[in-house]
């Protein structure tokens, strides 16, 4: 028994991130220490039918899906996995908030299920009072117990007569949440649950104390950049604004480079600023709407078009946190685009909050690959973090997990049914 428990231990945690540059899969498996070990990633770049965070076409979504989940499932040797937890973001997303109440009349012991109900029940109340949105996600913010607020989330061992359940709410457009339940349906995968990418970050990048003392996270993607604030443990507001790194990539393009040509200018020669431009040295690229079929660019010239941009999506972004500057301890800045040279310094520039690369490094065991550290990977990090919490929470999921038990029981004994000859 102890040995199959083992097992059922060892299947991996799979995160899906649905984001505008693609969609990206990463499976690993939690330790008895709680850190991470990666066993595998995939990502499929066709991002087409993902326009600034929003699944607009969930068949394509669906099989892309089913491809990276295919690939992954390869990568770390197990025949298929049949189930993700997913990571979505979008422009549309808000935040707020909202609370449950319930008189148990004497104290009693707090089972999980009422707290369930608790939480189905502030989901239903968001989604009466506009039946146009839908509850993306709800993260605890704090629970009361006969009128004393609690550190952590009530244990069954705990009794009370009154318990309040207080929440934060991230929502978004019913359709958001329709397209990716659709994606996952057309893949024939099942989806345990769906987390918002800053949620997924803040597991990820942020310390207790961080969310206590005031912190802010900025996620520059591909299609949208987006702010989360927090503070006191609770996130104040969520903005996102529908421009990222693929629009840096159009407006390099337009000097008269193909698309893919502009993006690998933009990686290997460009900065946030011209004055971040260590050799202002000139260049010729191919160029095929030229009449001569390439031009000279400066790497000045690259920067300039990068910082015009920066400064248009960041500007508003920046604007929010400087006005309350002293409220916040650090910003962390995440996401593929902060891959992009320069770009802490450029916006620790124009804020005198600390700015820092966020970092989910100290969630890996320590053989990971420094590539798994990249920004990139911070949403899938945080995904897993959140779905071994959940898969803790409700067992009916590691139930459900013992079909994936069976297979790779099935294929062990074949593996060494194979290499013994018994």
């Amino acid at each position: 028994m102890a040995k199959k428990q083992e097992i059922l231990q060892s299947v991996p945690l799979v995160a899906i991130d649905l984001g505008s540059s693609g969609v990206r899969a990463m499976a690993a498996e939690m330790t008895e220490t709680g850190l991470l070990r990666v066993l595998g990633v995939e990502t499929s770049n066709k991002f087409e039918c993902i326009e600034r965070g929003i699944v607009v076409n969930s068949s394509d979504a669906g099989f892309m899906i089913n491809e990276v989940l295919k690939k992954l499932s390869n990568r770390v040797h197990v025949d298929a996995l049949p189930s993700a937890f997913a990571c979505v973001g979008g422009r549309t997303m808000q935040v707020v908030a909202v609370h449950s109440n319930r008189d148990q009349v004497r104290k009693r012991e707090i089972a999980q299920t009422l707290l369930d109900e608790m939480e189905v029940e502030c989901k239903q109340k968001i989604e009466a009072r506009n039946p146009d949105v839908a509850v993306l996600d709800l993260v605890p913010y704090f629970y009361k117990l006969d009128g004393v607020e609690q550190d952590e989330t009530p244990r069954a061992d705990q009794r009370a007569a009154l318990i309040e359940a207080h929440f934060i709410a991230f929502v978004g457009r019913k359709e958001l949440e329709q397209k990716v339940v659709d994606s996952f349906h057309r893949s024939a995968k099942r989806m345990e649950h769906m987390y918002v990418r800053p949620d997924a970050l803040m597991n990820a990048i942020a310390t207790d104390s961080d969310m206590a003392d005031g912190c802010a996270i900025l996620d520059l993607g591909a299609q949208t950049t987006t702010l989360t604030v927090y503070k006191g443990n609770q996130y104040l507001y969520n903005k996102v604004i529908p421009m990222g790194g693929y629009d840096i990539t159009r407006d390099i393009e337009q000097i008269g480079v193909s698309l893919s040509y502009a993006e690998q200018l933009k990686c290997k020669y460009g900065f946030a600023s011209a004055d971040m431009v260590p050799t202002n040295h000139r260049f010729r690229v191919p160029a095929p709407t030229m009449p001569q079929g390439e031009i000279a660019v400066m790497a000045t010239e690259i920067a300039d078009i990068i910082s015009t941009r920066l400064e248009q999506m960041l500007t508003p972004l920046l604007d929010i946190l400087n006005k309350e500057a002293s409220r916040f301890r650090v910003l962390y800045v995440t996401g593929g685009s902060a891959m992009l040279q320069g770009v802490v310094e450029y916006i620790q520039s124009k804020t005198s909050i600390q700015v820092m690369y966020g970092s989910h490094a100290a969630w890996l065991t320590s053989d990971t690959s420094d590539e798994m550290c990249m920004p990139v990977y911070s949403s899938l990090v945080g995904t897993l973090l959140l779905g071994a919490s959940y898969r803790e929470k409700h067992p009916v999921v590691k139930e459900t997990s013992k079909r994936i038990l069976d297979i790779l029981t099935e294929k062990t004994l074949t593996i060494f049914t194979d290499q013994t000859g018994y």
